[in-house]
């Protein structure tokens, strides 16, 4: 996974890293956002419909392996589940393309929130930075896809298992007859969505996610569907603070199931570096800004996490 070529990008992307530091403290060894998480393992399986889509090996073979990650936002690792800081979750899925002689994969970056707070990297910097100096609510009265993703409902699920979980950044699929579509992913509960009220979550313990999954998953597989919400002529690919009208088709791609928790947890998870851009055949980023730096971002803090 190499670094960004672009200097802008990559000293936006090592501001990024600095100031999420500077406002949840230093944490060697974890992620400077969605620093508490835990990795499962399982299996994707696709449908025609994806394979008719993209030339991507993960819709065409019958099955593939998947690494999933579910997260809580925040850089604090040991930030309470029933923190409203904690929202929206993360879900970051990894198809095992190649195991051997070389590790060949492809990503895909969720959270619980339908849109992204900044258009591009230096509008996220400046965000940040007002959030750091105390002068956030000056910046937010002056940018409005901010304000709104700030202000947009983010309820406690009753489990990672039953969130529903959005890709903001666009992206382009390509099939065998080099016919182009733009596409957002959304992961959905198979189990239904499902939320806590005020009371509910009163009664809930610091844990309660983390400690939830290990229960439903001794009962069986988390799953979820894998869908691709596909854009019209004129809808807005490279600006993932817009939202696409939800009357646009949906279509399943295929079934996720999560199997179990992966083993050595905690080492795992300081290796784990996920990639926003899909480095793939038949899938290719936008020209949505904010795909290569959020892949700086996690590269960067991914060797610090690898070098402690």
């Amino acid at each position: 996974m190499p670094l960004p070529t672009d200097p802008a990008v990559l000293k936006t992307s090592q501001g990024l890293v600095e100031v999420l530091h500077g406002i949840f403290g230093p944490h060697p060894g974890t992620r400077p956002v969605h620093a508490k998480g835990i990795l499962l393992e399982g299996i994707f399986k696709p449908t025609p419909e994806a394979a008719s889509l993209s030339t991507a090996p993960h819709f065409h073979c019958p099955s593939t392996p998947i690494l999933a990650r579910f997260s809580s936002s925040t850089g604090v690792p040991n930030l309470p589940d029933t923190d409203p800081n904690g929202n929206p979750r993360g879900l970051a899925l990894r198809f095992m393309l190649e195991e051997s002689p070389r590790h060949v994969h492809t990503d895909i970056i969720t959270h619980s929130t339908p849109f992204f707070l900044a258009k591009d990297g230096p509008e996220a910097l400046a965000f940040f930075r007002a959030l750091a100096s105390g002068t956030i609510e000056e910046f937010l009265s002056t940018h409005p896809a901010a304000l709104a993703f700030v202000q947009a409902e983010k309820p406690f699920p009753a489990s990672f298992g039953t969130e529903r979980y959005f890709g903001v950044n666009a992206f382009k699929f390509i099939n065998q007859e080099g016919r182009e579509t733009f596409i957002r992913y959304r992961v959905i509960p198979v189990a239904g969505e499902s939320y806590l009220n005020p009371e509910q979550l009163k009664e809930k313990s610091d844990l309660y996610l983390y400690d939830e999954l290990s229960t439903r998953l001794a009962s069986g597989p988390v799953i979820f569907d894998l869908v691709a919400q596909m854009a019209q002529d004129g809808d807005v690919t490279d600006d993932c603070t817009v939202h696409w009208p939800e009357d646009r088709t949906l279509v399943k791609l295929g079934r996720v199931r999560l199997n179990s928790v992966m083993g050595d947890n905690d080492a795992e998870q300081k290796r784990a570096i996920f990639d926003p851009v899909p480095r793939v055949q038949g899938i290719e980023p936008s020209e949505d800004p904010l795909i290569d730096t959020h892949a700086a971002v996690y590269l960067m803090s991914g060797r610090e996490r690898r070098a402690v």
